[in-house]
Parts: C-alpha cells; structure tokens; sequence
C-alpha cells in the first residue's frame, strides 16, 4: 500500500509541478514582452551603427509595434467588457423573468380590452358580433367583424336608416368598376358561351388532366393525387394542398385552370393579412369607390358561365387562416346554396352592378377554393376548424417522369361535374358492412384517445368515397385516405409522448377489422407519428 501512495505522490507532484512550470514560463514571458529596459539597451548597443534608413526602419517598427500592442489591449479590455455586460446574476435573471410574464399578461388584458371595446362600437353600428370568436384576443377583429367594407357602408347610409331597410345612395358614379365591366362582358349580344364536352367521367377527366399536364405543362402527378384531388371537390368546396415546397402544390391548380380553358385566379397570401377586407376589398370614403381585389371579381364574374373556377390561395398559412377567411368557411358551411350570400356593403346604389343585391353578392356554386400550405417555422400552424370544412392532400415528393400521350385542354361545365358527383354518390354509397366497421373504430377512438369522427366528417366520407371510387379508385381506400388525413391528422395535438404506446395497439385494430392488406396509409402515417413520438 505504501507503494502505491509513493507512486500516486510523485506522479502528482510531476503533473503539478509541469503545470507549475507553465504557468512560471507564462510569467516570465509576460514580463519578458514588456521588459522595455532590455529592449532600450538592445537598442542602444545598435544605435551609433545604425545609418539613415535604418533610422527610419526602425522608428517605423518601432510605431508599428506599439500600434499593434495597443490594438491588441484594447481588443481584450472590449472582450472582457462584453462577458461582464452580459454576465446577469440569478437573482437579477429571475426577477427579468418575471417581469416579462408580467408583461405577457399586461398585453393579453389590453387586446381583450381593445376586442371588447370594438364589440361596443360593433354593436352601435347594428353589426352582429359571434361570441365564439370571443375567446382569443384578436380573433374579434380577424372573423367578427364584418370588414371594413360594411363599416365603410354603414357611413354612407347615414343616419336615420331604419332597422331593416337599405339606404339607396345617390351617385352618378361607377362604385363597382370592375363589375360592372363584366356585366357589359357577358352581356353583350355577341357573346357567345362556348361548347362544353358533357360525356366525359370523372375517371377519364383524372386521366386526361393527368397526361395534359405532362404533355403540355412538363408538370408530373401521380394518378392516386389525381383521384383525390377530384373526389374531394364532391365532398368539399375547399382543398388544402400542404408539403414541401416545390412538390407542385400551386400548380397543380393552377394547371386545372388550363386544361379546362378556364383559368384559374390565383391570390398570393400576405403575411399582413388580417381581415376579410383583404380579400372582398373595402369601400374608399376618398374616392367614393369600392376597391375590387381579383377575388371579388372572380367570384361575381363566375356567375355567368357554367365552367368550374379555382381560386387559388397561395401560401395561405404564411398569415393566420382563420383571420381572413372566417366568413368564407361559414358561408360555404350553410346547407342551402341560396342562402350562401356575402355582404359587401350595406347600401345600393341605381348603377351598382346588376347580380348585387342590397349590397350582397352570392358565392356561386361553380367555384372551388384551393390553398397551398408550407410547413416551416415561417408559417402559422392551420386551425383545426379550417381543416375539418377542407380536405388535406400531402404533396412530399415529386411524381416520377412518364410518357404521356399529347392531350388537349376541353371545356368542362359544372353542371355535369355536378352531376357525376350526384350520380356516384347514389351508384356508389359506402357499404353497410364498411359503415358498421366505422361506427366501431368511431367507439374505438373515443375510448382510447377521446377523439370522434364527428357529424361533418362522417358526411364528407360519404361524400368522398362514392366519388373517389367513381375516380378509379376503391372503397377501402377512400376509406383509409379521409381517415388518416381527417382523424390521424388531429393526434399530433394529442402529445405523442402520451400516446405512443397506444399507437401499436391501433396497428393490430386495423389489421384485424379491416384487414392486413388494407388501411396502408393510415399505418403508414401511424408509424410517422410514433417516429415522431422518439420510440
């Protein structure tokens, strides 16, 4: 033992005493770098050698050097002056913290102040105010109110308007332009609508899209997005397009738009988008015109042809969805068509455009909404109230080249697009057997993740399937797409950590109610999330 401690101190003492040595040649060499008598007898030992130019090198040396060692303190006393600045102690940490929690809170009572005090004035302008948008400061003046188009209206009315009645505004100008215009298009005695291919079937528009965008648009797409891309506008008047950039999300659209000769509007989404002004414009008190945005114009102008539309809005989540198109998914929510009317402003006039009226304008039934998502941190997450009344489609790869046949665009109607989807929703209704085996994953669900299908996505899924099966497509894969983007997709709020365990369980229930060989896409996205989950 005594050995050892014989070893272990000389082996100590070695270490430390090289350490030592460092520290003592550190010391030495400091003082050696500053030891200005050694440099001034160096100095003059060499001085009465030296000439003229070795005068004036040396002077120049001797500037450089002390330039050079003044920079050098001054980069350490700036150095140090930064680590103490920002070395805070924990108390004063703590109490930072603190204060901006304060503050925090401070911000959240002064919006719900401002959002009530907006309510009030609301509510003396004889606007309706929706409680539920309530809840969140801000929410009030991104969905409740009803723009600054109406309120701008409110103003022309003036005062002593009677509760119910329409002011009619005096004016000899054109409030609606841009309108107006297409009025005198549609209407001229030389329009001619044109010819729309009515034999066509929903599996031989997929197909043909599909080989026209290759062969004209050099665009790629998988004939399975194709299929559901066209069921979802039988199930829903709005489709979320969402993935990686560059994976052909607006095109997509925007390539519709050009097979069928019709194209499509496409509006890019700013991040400073508030309100629904931003897309139905608002009223100019100045010019004593309303300020008509593409949108506007695109939704009066379908009116008056049968042709689908796309209206595109690009890049929508990059400002909060449901600030801006609040009233648009409550419109296309209400059951019946005729009732589907968006208020403008709330006055006319003799010369406003000829489908307006009392101020409202109606949302066609010919027009289909299409928004592209990017998920990254420079966008907004999407509510999940815009998700439920859309269908989601995952665009995260790029389709692979094919040969495809040269194919020419055609006219579409509506009308018959309609009546497609009528037709297949009654050849084609989900299966009895199918609608048992939802009824019970629906229970499933409940009692292990307390989430439910629910009343508007059991009535999508009746309408998607029947249309995606009249695609090309099979019922137990409808089936498996809308659960996977509809349901699935709402697990990732539930904390994946919590659940994970719970996932496998959900795998072996599938396999064993709808069977091994079907339902891959929904395990495919249950394995995802339990990546995502870290097990």
């Amino acid at each position: 033992m005594n050995a050892f401690f014989y070893y272990f101190y000389n082996f100590m003492r070695s270490i430390f005493g090289h350490i030592w040595n460092v520290l003592v040649a550190i010391k030495d060499a400091i003082i050696g770098i500053f030891d200005v008598r050694y440099y001034m007898e160096l100095f003059s030992t060499y001085r009465d050698d030296l000439s003229v130019f070795g005068w004036i090198c040396a002077i120049i040396v001797h500037i450089l050097l002390i330039m050079l060692l003044a920079l050098f303190v001054f980069l350490v006393y700036k150095g140090l002056k930064v680590v103490f600045r920002f070395k805070v102690p924990v108390v004063e940490y703590e109490k930072m913290k603190d204060e901006v929690v304060t503050l925090k809170r401070e911000i959240m009572k002064a919006n719900y102040e401002k959002d009530k005090i907006l309510a009030m004035k609301i509510s003396e302008l004889g606007m309706e105010v929706n409680p539920e948008l309530m809840n969140t400061p801000g929410d009030l003046l991104a969905a409740g109110l009803k723009g600054d188009a109406a309120m701008e209206g409110e103003e022309l009315a003036g005062e002593g308007t009677e509760e119910g009645a329409v002011e009619v505004v005096e004016t000899t100008e054109l409030r609606f332009p841009r309108l107006s215009s297409v009025d005198l298009i549609y209407k001229d005695p030389n329009y001619q609508p044109p010819e729309y291919n009515n034999t066509i079937t929903l599996e031989e528009v997929c197909i043909n899209f599909r080989n026209f965008a290759a062969s004209r648009l050099g665009l790629y797409y998988d004939l399975e997005v194709m299929k559901q891309a066209f069921a979802s506008f039988g199930a829903a008047k709005m489709l979320i397009l969402q993935g990686i950039s560059g994976t052909g999300k607006t095109s997509l659209p925007y390539a519709f738009g050009q097979f069928i000769q019709n194209p499509s509007v496409i509006c890019s989404v700013q991040p400073s988008w508030r309100d629904r002004t931003e897309l139905f414009g608002y009223y100019n008190d100045f010019t004593k015109k309303y300020t008509e945005t593409d949108f506007l114009k695109t939704i009066y102008e379908a009116h008056y042809y049968e042709d689908p539309r796309i209206v595109i809005l690009d890049e929508m989540n990059i400002a909060r969805v449901e600030y801006y198109f609040a009233e648009m998914l409550s419109i296309l929510e209400l059951p019946r068509e005729e009732e589907r009317f968006v208020s403008v402003v709330s006055n006319t006039a003799a010369n406003d455009p000829d489908l307006m009226k009392e101020g409202k304008i109606w949302i066609p039934e010919n027009v289909w909404y299409v928004g592209t998502i990017n998920n990254d941190d420079s966008t907004f997450a999407v509510a999940d109230k815009v998700y439920d009344r859309a269908i989601p489609i995952d665009l995260d790869d790029r389709a692979e080249y094919f040969e495809a046949p040269d194919t020419e665009p055609m006219r579409l109607s509506y009308k018959h697009m309609a009546k497609l989807y009528d037709e297949a929703k009654e050849k084609y209704p989900v299966s009895e057997e199918n609608l048992i085996l939802l009824d019970k994953l629906d229970k499933y669900l409940i009692s292990h993740f307390r989430l439910t299908f629910g009343n508007r996505i059991m009535r999508q899924m009746k309408d998607f399937v029947p249309c995606y099966v009249a695609c090309g497509g099979t019922e137990i894969d409808g089936i498996d797409f809308m659960f996977a983007k509809k349901i699935l997709r709402k697990f990732e709020s539930l904390g994946l950590g919590f659940i994970r365990d719970e996932l496998d369980s959900l795998v072996a229930y599938l396999d064993s109610e709808f069977g091994r060989e079907n339902m891959s896409v929904s395990k495919a996205y249950l394995a995802r999330l339990k990546r995502m989950s870290g097990n």
